[in-house]
């Protein structure tokens, strides 16, 4: 089998970024594992226009990974669709205006960045009214789709390349044809050129690497991590180099597409050079015992999401059933 198309995410600010990219190495690094890099762009700035430029002369293929202002939620959910139409629009003149070359769009689709945070936190129940005005909504799910739709029409037609960063439960959504995931968490399904799942295993230790391999099955493009970097999730540790030489090793089995969470916690961690002598073909194991655990979890969510959009058609099966057992309750009974 052939390298795998490596992708790694960067999400520093500005000063950070350029002092990562001042090490020619981490440079040299990328080109001879001929990867790509998808930058983060939480500003439109000289100094990230300049990396981006550098990257550019150095023959290093970038992704703009569009990002939004915190108080607008960050990432692209169904609750920010026109500040994501406007955030494309200031970054095709940022584009222009400091003419760069991009070998793709990355649209992040997550919950709202307030709103994770209040998870995290442990506030989870001052987000209970919101979650079920939410759950009646079925009409906002779809009035994010055709927005994220038209905007994702309107970069194929300026020559982009469109890649969705996707929450892996949005396959489980999809194949039982349900939106309750969406409406809830405001995560929308977008037409994507090249969806990338985001199986990070260190978010769900110990069983990440049934998760992994269990989603990984279903992805086009899969996205492994974190080696630390971005948005902090209490109690989560970045990966090991064993954990992470684990999960490429995995990953490769399902994809030769595979996205890298974080560039920076690749090279703290000393692992951007490693991967250079890395062994693609090296035997893996695979957790079978954990893969059917995941898997049964799994079909108990497309069964509750299947349930969730029919529930006119549950309630009719059960009046359905309780007058077929009357109806043989009344027959064994004469």
């Amino acid at each position: 089998m052939p390298m795998p198309e490596l992708t790694f995410a960067c999400e520093l600010e500005s000063p950070e970024l350029q002092a990562l990219f001042s090490d020619q190495r981490v440079i040299d690094d990328l080109l001879a594992l001929q990867a790509g890099v998808s930058i983060g762009l939480i500003d439109l700035s000289p100094e990230r226009a300049a990396v981006v430029q550098q990257l550019n002369e150095a023959g290093v293929p970038v992704t703009a990974w569009l990002l939004l202002p915190r108080q607008e939620g960050y990432w692209f959910n169904l609750d920010n669709a026109p500040q994501a139409v406007a955030c494309y629009a200031d970054f095709k003149v940022w584009t222009q205006d400091n003419a760069l070359q991009w070998a793709g769009v990355g649209i992040d689709i997550e919950p709202d960045f307030n709103e994770f945070q209040q998870l995290i936190q442990g506030d989870r129940w001052q987000l209970a009214p919101l979650i079920l005005q939410r759950i009646g909504d079925s009409g906002r799910a779809l009035d994010g789709r055709l927005t994220y739709g038209a905007l994702v029409r309107e970069m194929r037609a300026d020559g982009y390349q469109v890649t969705s960063y996707q929450l892996p439960f949005i396959v489980d959504e999809r194949r039982v044809d349900a939106t309750l995931l969406q409406r809830v968490l405001g995560i929308v399904d977008v037409p994507a050129d090249r969806e990338t799942l985001m199986i990070y295993t260190s978010f769900v230790r110990p069983m990440g690497p049934g998760f992994l391999n269990s989603y990984g099955a279903d992805a086009g493009a899969i996205g492994v991590g974190s080696t630390g970097g971005g948005v902090e999730i209490a109690g989560s540790e970045p990966l090991t180099w064993g954990e992470f030489a684990r999960d490429l090793g995995m990953a490769y089995r399902w994809t030769d597409d595979i996205f890298i969470f974080s560039l920076e916690g690749c090279v703290e961690q000393g692992f951007l050079s490693r991967l250079q002598d890395f062994d693609w073909e090296q035997p893996v194991v695979m957790p079978t015992a954990q893969i059917e655990q995941v898997d049964r979890l799994r079909a108990v969510l497309r069964g509750v999401l299947w349930a969730s959009n029919r529930p006119f058609t549950i309630l009719a099966g059960l009046v359905g059933l309780f007058l077929l057992f009357r109806g043989l309750r009344r027959l064994l009974s004469r």
